[in-house]
């Protein structure tokens, strides 16, 4: 199932509560932008590799690039994210539970940027959903949990695989070029980052775009009545909507993230960004493929302490990490509590 762009704008416009669901749900995505998608420049920029500006319109481009091509042949991330709860039932009720969880992921991301935090956004939107699904429901039979287990799945990989690639990639960079002269080799690695920063924003917009595009959908089907669609075609429309917003987000408040990750946690040269970025990206890939719903900013933080680690343990800044994993432990207790107690505030006003 799906709906063109000519039928969603005719019933934007008759419908007040789908209006409502599609400004929460592009209010998420602008926050993911913001707070999560400066994940994929941050090691380009905090290297000088790139200006800000010219590495937000990458990453801008290649956002649409990722959502487009990984969502054109496997759209598994997409459907994990839609099957993961159970949003059956009143159909009333389960969009204004829907709306409730995307209130409670901007407050907990804005929340989060505000202090300068890489919130994980795609663990915010499933804490928040998760959330939301029980209160709806009454339990945890508002959860899938065989979707769920595929979280868990993703949390462990993100972070272990995210910072022993990074570990080993950067060993295997500095392998390579051990008897090059490194003045000779930054105009290499300063392209190299290039590529590699634009690998992780389109592996970003394969990942995150999806995961944000499965509850656009659900929004839209909820708003319809229609609470039991098994499968679904996301519209191309929607992908360039999501990848035009996502830059947006992006483009206006990006720099306190690159700040964290690129410079505070970790000094990084060229070398290092570039091994970074492709063990992050290379991560992802597999992650896609495989339809785990993985963390970006896990995945980018931990390849670069990794890579930080490679060299000595006390290139990376531990108090800095120390927040990170705070804000991470905290975000599915704490957003999923927000969602929880928004939809039974939600419900009562609406």
């Amino acid at each position: 199932m799906t709906i063109s762009f000519d039928e969603f704008i005719s019933q934007l416009l008759d419908k007040p509560p789908l209006l409502i669901t599609v400004l929460l749900t592009l209010g998420v995505i602008l926050v993911n932008g913001w707070t999560d998608a400066p994940n994929a420049i941050a090691t380009c920029v905090s290297t000088r590799a790139m200006k800000p500006a010219s590495a937000i319109f990458m990453a801008a481009i290649f956002n649409f690039v990722g959502v487009f091509f990984m969502t054109s042949i496997n759209a598994n991330v997409a459907q994990t994210i839609y099957n993961m709860v159970d949003f059956r039932g009143d159909s009333h009720n389960a969009l204004v539970a829907l709306c409730a969880a995307l209130f409670a992921i901007v407050v907990w991301a804005t929340t989060a940027w505000y202090f300068g935090i890489p919130t994980s956004e795609s663990h915010a939107l499933i804490a928040g959903l998760s959330g939301a699904a029980i209160a709806l429901q009454g339990g945890i039979r508002g959860i899938n949990i065989e979707e769920w287990v595929k979280v868990i799945y993703g949390l462990l990989l993100s972070t272990v695989l995210g910072f022993s690639m990074g570990w080993i990639t950067v060993k295997l960079v500095e392998h390579i070029f051990r008897g090059f002269d490194r003045r000779k080799t930054n105009g290499f690695f300063k392209s190299a980052q290039i590529f590699g920063g634009s690998a992780m924003a389109f592996m970003h917009g394969a990942q995150d775009g999806q995961k944000f595009m499965g509850v656009f959908m659900l929004g839209i089907f909820l708003a319809h009545g229609q609470a039991s669609v098994e499968s679904f075609i996301i519209p191309t429309w929607l992908m360039l909507l999501c990848s035009l917003v996502m830059g947006l987000g992006t483009s206006i408040g990006g720099y306190k993230i690159i700040k964290a990750v690129g410079m505070d946690m970790v000094k990084l040269k060229q070398y290092q960004g570039f091994s970074a970025d492709l063990a992050a990206a290379g991560c992802l890939l597999f992650s896609s493929i495989t339809g785990i719903p993985v963390s970006t900013t896990h995945t980018k933080t931990t390849s670069i302490m990794g890579v930080g680690a490679a060299k000595r343990l006390s290139s990376v800044n531990w108090s800095v990490v120390n927040e990170m994993l705070w804000t991470w432990i905290l975000t599915f207790p704490g957003c999923g509590l927000i969602g929880y107690f928004m939809v039974k505030f939600f419900v009562i006003i609406f």
